[in-house]
């Protein structure tokens, strides 16, 4: 050591400077690369959790709603005047009764949203089935009556409580394969990494697990009569789970029949939703056997996510399954190692700068990483306004840049989610809006037109009032049409789609309607587009809607451009419709896509147009962005998928040409 520092000694003191400074500038640039990595990763780490809890949060409160409406429609049969007065009747097989109370369990099947799977079965005082039906893919089918419904425990505790009951409950095998359920409900046990040894319950991959509500029917003489029971079949049915994923943004959902996935969309190395599959050890003893929730890292089938686990009850308090939210450590650990990347690549950069520079530039150098670490600590506190300036050496404005994108990505991320969760509030209460007033209006609309037609000729005040209110409620029909349409947006039924040929016989429709007499339509349409998998039907009304507020925004004319092309990148296909008319102002564009703001007159909009549009566009997993200058145009800009993620079973086949 002696040696070394004589030898040391002896250097030139420019040798000596550039050495002690090149040491001190690595020694202070690798401490504070490892600090800012550390508070990142927290943040990053703690983010994540929060993440995975906000998603449990979310998909419990979707699971809680599915409940509920299954709750609701046991409760609406129970306590149906048709069914209390027929029940006693129907329990000696009059078939009359009978028949007046199926009518009844079918019109209760035909409010519910298409694709529905709904069992509704109603007993007799002793748990004898009476009649019930199965709503399935779009089909409503009796079942046979051929089981004893009060070895059912849920039913027995009802007609013995003659009070209801809603909860999670296991389908007896021989009671599926009576009512049609029984293929649905078989799943192979697969062999499963870190699995138990043997199924949490032994009836697991030939019973099943589902929603069930049980409502006690009681006759006109108050005495109990029977029950309604309503249930959703899990096992190898995705609606939930998907619809968890799309509308809350969770990554992955499973429900667990014991161990057992019945209900996912976790995939396993092949690609294919990892039903029969189960849950590792560690989370079997942790939530199964000891009843708590599992937070953090497991591993899911083939590899390692970030979960949230909590148990499912059933109606006496005993764990029947699991419900789960997950995200992929992958993605997670891929942003720590492109972060620790970055952070090296800049200490070896600032290492390398310090042997050129003097110490008084060393302060203008460490200056960047005093504010990304101040920036960082405050967007790990909740600033999102926070921006780093681009300023100084490359590699320092690259960071600073990279910095502000991965802010301004997070912010939009949240946005979206917010959209999407207002949009499924909105949509919800829409669907229970419009169904309430639906009927009502046609007794109007139909009851006044017969008033019209019957009212004589020399009455004119009378038949002006009369159609008055024929024009005001077929409006209203309208608007509410509107919010069906509107609430109903949780299916894509993808096929095969030319978006080039959809295009062109739109704009050749249009050209002959008396709103485009002064609009100009250009068709600039790729013709090496390739086809995409999407709902036509879907996309027709979202063009036709954009194309719709164009010429309404050109009420002098003007020129309608619709475009298509390839790209941004490989696999993805952008749709252009651009207008020249009035604009969008600065503070419209906010509230954009917001359910029922409309600049229209009262009268002619209800708000939910381009709110349906967003919708479907974000079931379609694709992009919508809008560019407006006020008085010179619009134009909107939608980005697809040529392949959807998770594609909907395909309502036909072949390419759609309008």
């Amino acid at each position: 050591m002696k040696k070394l520092l004589t030898t040391f000694s002896n250097w030139r003191l420019q040798h000596i400077l550039i050495v002690s400074f090149v040491l001190t500038t690595a020694i202070t640039v690798i401490v504070g690369s490892v600090i800012t990595y550390g508070v990142i990763n927290n943040y990053l780490a703690g983010a994540q959790d929060a993440r995975v809890g906000r998603d449990m949060d979310l998909a419990d409160a979707f699971y809680n709603i599915k409940l509920q409406d299954i709750s609701a429609t046991a409760g609406r049969l129970a306590a149906s005047k048709v069914v209390a007065h027929n029940v006693d009747s129907a329990s000696q097989r009059d078939a009359s009764a009978i028949q007046a109370i199926q009518d009844q369990i079918d019109n209760e099947i035909t409010s519910l949203p298409v694709g529905t799977q709904r069992l509704i079965v109603l007993t007799d005082a002793q748990g004898r089935c009476i009649t019930g039906r199965l709503a399935s893919m779009g089909h409503s089918t009796p079942i046979a009556c051929q089981t004893d419904w009060s070895s059912w425990p849920i039913v027995a505790s009802v007609l013995s409580e003659g009070e209801s009951h809603s909860a999670t409950e296991v389908f007896p095998a021989n009671t599926l394969a009576v009512v049609g359920l029984g293929r649905q409900a078989a799943i192979p046990l697969t062999e499963t990494p870190k699995a138990a040894p043997e199924p949490f319950d032994p009836r697991e991959g030939t019973a099943g697990l589902g929603l069930t509500s049980v409502a006690p029917v009681f006759s006109e003489d108050g005495e109990l009569g029977g029950t309604v029971l309503a249930a959703h079949l899990f096992n190898q049915d995705y609606t939930l789970v998907d619809r968890i994923k799309e509308v809350a943004g969770v990554d992955t959902v499973t429900i667990f029949f014991g161990d057992l996935r019945v209900s996912t969309n976790v995939e396993d190395e092949f690609g294919n939703r990892a039903i029969g599959t189960r849950v590792s050890q560690e989370v079997f003893d942790h939530v199964l056997v000891g009843g708590e929730e599992f937070t953090g890292p497991a591993y899911v089938v083939n590899q390692w996510y970030t979960t949230r686990y909590q148990p499912l009850y059933d109606h006496t308090g005993q764990i029947v399954g699991m419900l789960y939210v997950g995200a992929k450590q992958a993605s997670f650990q891929s942003l720590l190692d492109s972060f620790q990347r970055e952070v090296f690549r800049t200490t070896v950069a600032t290492i390398l700068l310090a042997v050129l520079i003097a110490i008084p530039v060393s302060l203008w150098i460490s200056r960047p990483f005093t504010i990304l670490a101040g920036a960082t600590r405050r967007v790990a506190q909740g600033d999102w306004s926070v921006r780093v300036p681009t300023t100084g050496l490359r590699e320092m404005r690259t960071q600073a840049a990279s910095f502000n994108t991965m802010v301004e990505n997070l912010q939009e991320a949240q946005d979206q989610l917010v959209q999407q969760e207002k949009l499924a509030s909105v949509g919800q209460l829409a669907a229970g809006v419009a169904h309430e007033i639906n009927n009502p209006l046609g007794s109007v609309l139909l009851y006044a037109d017969i008033l019209y037609k019957e009212t004589p000729d020399d009455r004119q005040q009378q038949r002006e009032d009369l159609q008055m209110i024929i024009r005001e409620a077929t409006r209203c029909k309208a608007i509410v049409n509107d919010l069906l349409n509107f609430s109903r947006q949780n299916q894509v039924l993808a096929q095969t789609t030319d978006l080039n040929a959809l295009l062109h016989d739109l704009a050749a429709q249009k050209r002959k309607q008396e709103l485009y007499t002064n609009v100009e339509i250009v068709e600039d349409l790729d013709p090496a587009l390739p086809a995409i998998q999407a709902d036509p039907l879907q996309l027709h009304q979202t063009f036709v809607n954009l194309m719709d507020n164009a010429a309404e925004a050109m009420p002098e004319g003007g020129r309608l451009k619709l475009r298509t092309y390839s790209g941004p990148t490989p696999g993805l296909v952008t749709v252009e419709v651009q207008d020249t008319g009035v604009g969008i102002s600065e503070e419209n564009m906010k509230k954009l896509f917001t359910p029922f703001f409309t600049t229209k007159p009262i009268g002619r909009g209800t708000g939910l147009g381009l709110a349906i549009i967003y919708g479907i566009v974000k079931m379609h997993r694709g992009q919508i962005n809008v560019q407006s200058e006020v008085g010179k145009g619009t134009v909107f800009t939608i980005t697809l998928r040529q392949q959807l993620a998770a594609p909907a079973e395909p309502s036909g086949a072949g390419t759609v040409q309008s």
